[in-house]
């Protein structure tokens, strides 16, 4: 169940993306298509694995220690991060983002996912050329930099494990 919720989580965030931001999601219907598949191996096959509620119980049903948990999820991080690296790296309409030179929801994903691996596991996204490439230009933008979760108000070092 929690895949359905996150497809359509994804899949109503694109819409209204689309609508209110045209310009977040191609106009041709087959790179739009591309753009939510990037986005929802993001987004339901890495994200939820290492929501919250998923953490709490790692912790406190399975029993499992720090470590344990902070393997468990950099195992489904780093799964996720590969992933989307071979789908990045091979597409030729990768561009200075995930497809072309102007941001979609699939690079919202993507940011997303690389700074939960950061922020949870302290993984670094070198191993993923064409994601941290891609990344490093996300950063560059102001709407981007100014929403990182170590940048809001009451924001801790690390996300609690």
């Amino acid at each position: 169940m929690p895949s359905r919720c996150a497809h359509a989580t994804v899949t109503g965030a694109a819409n209204a993306s689309e609508q209110a931001f045209p310009s977040i999601c191609s106009r041709d219907l087959r790179a739009r298509a591309h753009v939510r598949g990037l986005a929802q191996m993001l987004a339901m096959d890495a994200h939820p694995f290492i929501v919250p509620r998923v953490r709490k119980y790692l912790e406190q049903e399975l029993h499992l220690d720090e470590p344990a948990r902070v393997k468990w999820l950099g195992h489904w991080l780093d799964a996720g991060s590969r992933a989307i690296e071979e789908a990045l790296a091979r597409d030729p309409r990768t561009g200075h983002f995930c497809c072309g030179d102007r941001p979609s929801i699939a690079d919202i994903c993507l940011v997303a996912h690389l700074t939960s691996a950061k922020m949870l596991c302290d993984s670094d996204p070198t191993p993923y050329p064409t994601a941290r490439r891609i990344l490093d230009a996300c950063m560059q933008i102001e709407a981007f930099a100014l929403e990182h979760p170590l940048r809001q108000a009451g924001a801790q070092s690390s996300a609690p494990l």
